[in-house]
């Protein structure tokens, strides 16, 4: 089974026009997935090549334009450049001498802002090979060891989720505990399949050898009747928390999977203190819902139905409900509040970076469960088993 894009460590290729970026990329993947040649400026929009780069795992390679570029649609290039940094865990730089130019040390620089560890590769150097150098030294056309090279250097920078991955839900209970998956079958639902959040949540369970039992909310008190001993944690699809913590006693812990994916994703007490913020929305307040992956709004929609009728419900408010899809993150300035996915279809890196963004535009942000659980009435609940 392929590994999901959110789950890949995302490698962005940096450099000058003509260093030898698409070439390194080509050279680590083994496969010609990026234009080379010698005409500066040949890679235009960001190429994506996702691979198993063993022991590392699974891995996206995120090959850039040339910062240098001075034409005006190098300009747009680098604006989508500087973009994929929010999408970034790890950079490299490629370049193709040792003293850095201006461009360069930019990029080292935001990343730095932005706490992404970097790599600097030095290529083209076919008469330099065994320079002692903080830098890789490389030549993509005959350095045999390349791939070895950049191997090592990339797991001593590696971000520690991806030496340790963490835990969807397998770390908040023991060993060959009982935990019930509460999936209901409605218009949300793939037809013939779940959708990934609980395809995830339920393999992190297998690994952690626990006892998965998946059932619809109609069948949910069967499911708990039938057990000797209470499940270790009931985790239901936001959507049917109403109803599944009105089935589930109080003695068992309750969360949903938009919760346990706002900490695997985020920051979940960032989620939790942005979500307070309802109680100051007024009338005509603007609220953002950011969403990861483009799909068609349903009739009885999350985000535009469901959602909404809450809020209006807990505030009283007419509020002002906007919505923006993709990767790249809009200008947030003048919103009283963003609401963010599940971002199942997003790494967490990209995230993080929204979350910083969005606390320097001191706009609060939280996501889909924990604005569910709150208007519920229900918040602490759902989320005393992580504390």
């Amino acid at each position: 089974m392929k590994a999901l894009k959110s789950m890949r460590l995302h490698i962005g290729i940096f450099g000058r026009t003509n260093v030898g970026k698409s070439s390194f990329v080509n050279k680590i993947t083994g496969q010609d997935v990026s234009i080379v040649s010698d005409i500066a400026g040949t890679t235009t929009d960001v190429v994506e090549k996702s691979m198993e780069l063993l022991p590392i795992g699974p891995v996206t390679f995120l090959d850039t334009a040339g910062l240098d570029d001075k034409t005006e649609l190098g300009e747009k290039r680098i604006k989508k450049t500087e973009k994929i940094l929010n999408r970034c865990d790890v950079g490299v730089i490629i370049t193709d001498k040792f003293d850095l130019e201006a461009c360069e040390e930019q990029l080292i620089s935001d990343l730095k802002k932005l706490s992404i560890p970097y790599i600097i590769v030095v290529n083209k150097q076919d008469n330099n090979l065994n320079q002692n150098s903080e830098y890789i030294i490389t030549s993509t056309i005959n350095d045999k060891n390349i791939i070895e090279k950049f191997k090592q250097e990339l797991i001593k920078i590696l971000p520690e989720e991806f030496i340790n991955s963490p835990q969807i839900a397998g770390d908040l209970v023991k060993e060959k505990s009982t935990v019930i998956l509460v999936i209901p079958i409605d218009k949300e639902a793939p037809k013939g399949r779940l959708i990934l959040p609980q395809v995830q949540t339920i393999r992190d369970l297998l690994d952690s050898s626990c006892i998965t039992m998946c059932v619809k909310e109609s069948e949910l008190q069967d499911a708990i009747d039938s057990l000797k001993v209470p499940p270790a944690l009931v985790i239901t699809d936001s959507q049917a928390f109403k109803s599944v913590a009105e089935i589930v006693p109080e003695n068992i812990p309750l969360t949903s999977f938009s919760i346990l994916f706002a900490r695997l994703k985020g920051d979940l007490n960032e989620f939790i203190n942005g979500v307070k913020a309802i109680e100051n929305l007024k009338d005509d307040s603007k609220i953002l819902f950011l969403e990861s992956c483009t799909h068609h709004a349903i009739e009885d929609d999350i985000a535009r139905v469901k959602i909404p009728k809450l809020l209006s419900k807990k505030t009283s408010k007419n509020l002002i409900y906007e919505y923006y899809t993709g990767h790249d993150f809009p200008n947030v300035s003048g919103y009283d509040l963003i609401i963010h996915c599940g971002a199942c279809m997003t790494n967490r890196k990209e995230i993080l970076s929204r979350i910083m963004i969005a606390n320097k535009k001191q706009v609060p942000i939280t996501n889909y469960g924990i604005v569910i659980s709150y208007c519920l009435g229900i918040l602490e609940r759902a989320t005393k088993i992580f504390s």
